[in-house]
Parts: structure tokens; sequence; C-alpha cells
């Protein structure tokens, strides 16, 4: 590891003339830190604790007209370009070597206009910043299932949760964006205004520009919802799995569960002689009458003995906070995702000898129940392509020790490349992206070469090219 005397953020500085500096310093809003600052290593130091990059400079944007300018900056002086948002980019994108980090993450703000249904959050909102506004009027927009993750990468990346089902993905619920572009230019993309931009945006990660603030639609939601959180010994995984399977074909779109194959944690809501075993667990909720919910999961209930069930009617709020202690700051992640066309019997196969092989008792294999509303809405419609599969296989390595870095990350790659053989199984979604190493083709299908148009047109010279890129086109010859 470098130190911080020769780090790639000391020695990218050091190139930049120190009257620019100052200058970019007087005319900021908000706060530059330079890695001689005593805040430099907390303001570069990001969610997965994996990720430990030095850049040059740290732009804390206290509005967009400090976006403008750390894009301007960032150009005239050739720094390299980070985006940060609310949280949890598990590829660590948010920071860079020896370039320069737009932090929107004091950008959180949030708007709710209820007599419109819609809200309008700034770029570096939490979902928890976002529902805790929302709820205020029993309302709600389609966005993760950790409060702590950040609207940003969530929404650009397409934007699974627990309302996905019934409400579509975070980037249908969409109405406008406010975007910086590479030249500097701020624009209001809309289905009516800068369409083709819209449609980039929604799905096409960060390639296009920094969003520094986004409009969803809202729908009514809770205040209370049902929660069914059920966890079972993992000898029972194919009677489980079984009936999971039957339950998804039929279950209504305002139910939806994640099922996953764990280890038990170690505390005392869980029974002693089961803490550290592994097993597999169901979560989920529904959002109908809170009487019906027991007729709604009875049928997933019932497929074993449970070794606890959790399930109760809660705030969705709270719903929505219930993993954010599973997920802490400075744990070391890696995370990768394929979809699938089916589930199976090879599939659970996978997810439960991964979950007798991981290295980490904290890792999960996550199977997502899709379709619903998502696959209403045609693949070209917007630029996320994967809507007509209807399951997602996730593979969540996560761990506490450094030295334990290789064979988690191994354990990731591993089980998406074993799945990847089977033939119900392709394509990957950009919010688990292991570290951006798949081609970019694999999240955009058939969209691709359409993005690539657009990226050529808002970003010829590739100035937002740190996440998954699309690579626009060369320059034709004179």
């Amino acid at each position: 590891m470098a130190t911080k005397t020769d780090s790639p953020g000391e020695v990218a500085l050091a190139t930049v003339p120190a009257d620019a500096v100052r200058s970019f310093d007087a005319a900021f809003g908000g706060d530059i830190v330079r890695p001689d600052d005593s805040e430099y290593d907390r303001a570069r130091a990001v969610w997965n604790g994996m990720i430990d990059r030095y850049p040059a400079l740290v732009a804390r944007c206290s509005g967009t007209a400090d976006v403008v300018a750390s894009v301007q900056f960032a150009r005239e002086h050739d720094l390299e370009l980070a985006v940060r948002g609310g949280g949890h980019n598990v590829a660590g994108t948010a920071v860079c070597d020896g370039g320069i980090v737009v932090d929107l993450s004091e950008m959180n703000g949030v708007y709710v206009d209820r007599e419109a249904r819609t809200v309008r959050a700034e770029g570096g909102a939490t979902l928890g910043d976002v529902d805790r506004e929302t709820q205020l009027f029993g309302l709600a927009t389609a966005l993760g299932a950790v409060s702590e993750t950040g609207i940003a990468g969530l929404t650009l990346n397409g934007g699974y949760g627990h309302l996905t089902r019934q409400y579509g993905l975070s980037v249908d619920n969409l109405r406008s964006v406010e975007i910086v572009t590479a030249d500097g230019r701020i624009h209001t993309a809309s289905d009516d205004k800068n369409a083709d931009l819209f449609w980039a945006v929604r799905g096409g990660g960060g390639n296009f520009g920094i969003v520094t603030s986004f409009e969803y639609d809202l729908h009514d939601v809770g205040p209370e919802v049902y929660a069914f959180f059920v966890w079972f010994d993992e000898d029972d995984i194919e009677a489980v799995m079984e009936r999971y399977l039957e339950w998804t074909a039929t279950v209504p779109e305002d139910a939806g569960v994640l099922v996953f194959t764990a280890h038990v944690p170690d505390i005392e809501e869980f029974p002693a002689d089961a803490r550290d075993s592994p097993a597999v667990a169901m979560l989920g909720s529904y959002r109908g009458d809170l009487e019906d919910a027991g007729e709604v999961f009875d049928p997933l209930r019932t497929s074993a003995t449970p070794i606890v069930d959790f399930s109760e009617p809660m705030g969705y709020v709270d719903l929505q906070s219930m993993l954010d202690e599973d997920y802490p700051d400075g744990l070391r992640y890696y995370w990768k995702s394929i979809f699938l066309t089916d589930v199976t019997d090879e599939v659970v196969d996978i997810m439960d000898r991964y979950l007798e092989s991981t290295p980490s008792s904290l890792s999960t294999v996550d199977l997502w129940h899709l379709g619903g509303a998502v696959e209403d809405v045609p693949q070209d419609a917007t630029a996320f392509w994967h809507r007509d599969k209807p399951y997602m296989l996730t593979f969540e390595a996560n761990w506490e020790d450094p030295g334990d870095d290789d064979a988690n990350v191994a354990w990731g790659r591993n089980g998406i490349a074993e799945t990847s053989e089977l033939s119900v199984a392709s394509g990957n979604y950009g919010n688990f992206p292991g570290l951006n190493e798949n081609p970019a083709k694999s999240l955009y299908g058939d969209n691709y070469e359409r993005l690539v148009d657009l990226k050529t047109k808002y970003d010829p010279e590739n100035v937002f090219r740190t996440n998954s890129t699309i690579v626009p086109r060369p320059e034709t010859g004179q």
C-alpha cells in the first residue's frame, strides 16, 4: 500500500498548478479535501472496506454549481473523475486513484409534492432519506431494500426492491432527472425533454453524467405492511425451494419474497443450538390487506418446520431498514449476479454447495423473484435490458479480514462462473457487478449499440468511465 506522502493523490495533485487549486477552492460552495488535510482518510473511505484508493481531491458539493465546477476542473486538468452518491456502491467506483471525487453525499434533500404524487430527491440521498419523507403521507416509490443505500447508483442501474413486482424498477418510476453532462452543461431529461438522454440514464449507469436530482412517481404504500422473514434448516432446502417455486408462479404482485442460503447469525434472537449452522431463509413483504397475509404466506411457512419465524406487521420504514445492520460501513464486500429464465435443480444445488464452501459465514447466495411490473415494460423502452428474466441469482461475499480477500472473491466469481454454464443463465445486473470485470454488454444486451451512440453524443471523451464503462465510438477522420 502506498504511503500518504507518495500516494497517487499526492502525485497527481502535484501536477496541477497550485493557483488553479486555490481558485477552484475559493469559488467552491462546499469543501475541498486535499491529501494533506486531516479529513482526507475519512473523505476517501467508502462503504466497501476492500476499496483503498487515493484521490487528488475530494470535492464535497453543496449544490449543482459545485458539480459543474468539479466536472470542468477535472477536464481542464486531465484528472480522472469519480462520483460518490449516498453509499453502497459495491465495486467502489465512488473513489479513484489520482483523480477528483465529486462527492454528493451532502446533497441529500428530499421534497414531496403530495398533490402531484411525486418526490424529488437530490443525488446524495439514501433510500432512508426518501422513505422518511414520503411515508409522512403514506406514499413510497420503488427503491431498494436497505435504507442506507444511495438512490443514485441504485436507480441508474435499474433498482430492485420490495416494491419491484408491483410498481416496477426504480427507473420505471422516474419522471425526470437533472443531470450535468461531460461538457459541464445542466440538462433536465424526461419523456418530453432530452428524451434520448432520459432513455439512457434509465439503466445505463453513470456513463452519461452526474445526476443531481431524481423525480419519482409515488404510490400508496403503508405506513404498515406485513414482513415475512422465516429461517429453515439447510436439510429442508429441497422442500422449501419446491414450495417457493410453486408459490412464485401464482403470487399476487403486491407480495414478493427473496430466498437465500446463509449461516444462522450468532445472536440471541436465534435458538442457541441453531446458531452458525447452514440454513435457507426467506425475506419478503405483502402490501395488501394485512388480514390476508397469513393466506398469502402460509404455503411458504409450512414448507418445512421453521428454525424461527420473525414475520409480523411493521412500518414500511422498518421493513426497509431491517437489513441495515448486516451491511455495515467498512466490511469487505464482493457481489456478483446473473439472471435466470428458470430455477432448475442445478441452481438449487449451486445455492446449497456454495453455502457449504463459503470462506465466510457472513456470505449468502440469494435468489430474487422478479417479473410482474418489470416485464410489463418493453425491453427497449429504457436502457435496462433484462426485463424478461423472472429470477436473478446473486453471490454476496461479505467478510472482515483483509487476508481473506482472495478466497472470498474467488468464491463469488466461481459461483457465478459455474451458474453461467447453465442454459437458463445469462446477463448481469449493474448493482451487483463484482469489480466491473464483466463486459458492459452483459448488462445492456441488445440496447448496447444505442447506448454507445448516446455515449458518443454526450460523452465523446469518456469522462465518466470509472463504472461499467460504455466506450464511445472513435472520432471519424476528416
